[in-house]
């Protein structure tokens, strides 16, 4: 009996889950102060999951929708696991990763509905995959124990991007819920972050 998510054990999904992972070796290793060499190899790692998984299941053509669970679950797992580590070892503040905590858990919860109520599973959005990237590159200052003003800029970047990408997740919850939307009825979701990526071949 097929999952009405799609095939599940595809290489794309492994990767995923390999990244969600080596959150745990990354987590250990700041933890006890382990090689800031093989801190970052480990998360270079992981980066490269990231990039291998989508491209892979559009080249292999195994895009289900476990995948499109799958891949920004991981980045959550990751990257939280590691922030909380920095949290305890005193490198980043306790309130910024509590937004992002809450913010993600909101957001699953609201594709949990939406999943529920259309029965397609929702795409990260653009601004969504930027505030992440703004959230790796916070978490490698920490790492990198850069000088407090730079860190404070890269804490207080990533928490207005991650703000506005929550602020456009909602948005689309809410436009979304009310017209009870499926690819059939109405397209491909104009936020999705591959509809844009459609939208820039189609345009240029």
């Amino acid at each position: 009996m097929s999952s009405p998510l799609g095939k599940f054990w595809t290489v794309a999904n492994l990767l995923s889950m390999l990244r969600a992972a080596l959150a745990i070796p990354v987590t250990y290793l700041i933890l006890t102060n382990g090689p800031i060499h093989w801190i970052l190899g480990l998360i270079l790692a992981a980066v490269l999951t990231d990039w291998f998984d989508g491209h892979l299941a559009r080249w292999s053509h195994t895009v289900s929708d476990w995948g499109k669970v799958l891949d920004p679950l991981a980045d959550k797992i990751a990257a939280l696991a590691v922030s909380v580590a920095l949290v305890i070892r005193g490198s980043l503040p306790a309130w910024f990763i509590g937004f992002v905590l809450v913010r993600d858990v909101v957001i699953v919860l609201g594709g949990v509905l939406i999943a529920r109520r259309t029965g397609q599973v929702m795409m990260s959005i653009w601004w969504g995959k930027l505030g992440v990237t703004a959230l790796a590159m916070t978490i490698l200052a920490a790492l990198l124990q850069a000088d407090p003003p730079v860190l404070r800029f890269c804490i207080w970047l990533t928490f207005v991007l991650m703000l506005y990408a929550f602020v456009r997740y909602g948005l689309r919850f809410r436009r979304v819920w009310n017209a009870g939307w499926t690819p059939a009825r109405g397209g491909p979701d104009p936020e999705s972050s591959s509809s844009v990526s459609t939208l820039k071949q189609q345009t240029g």
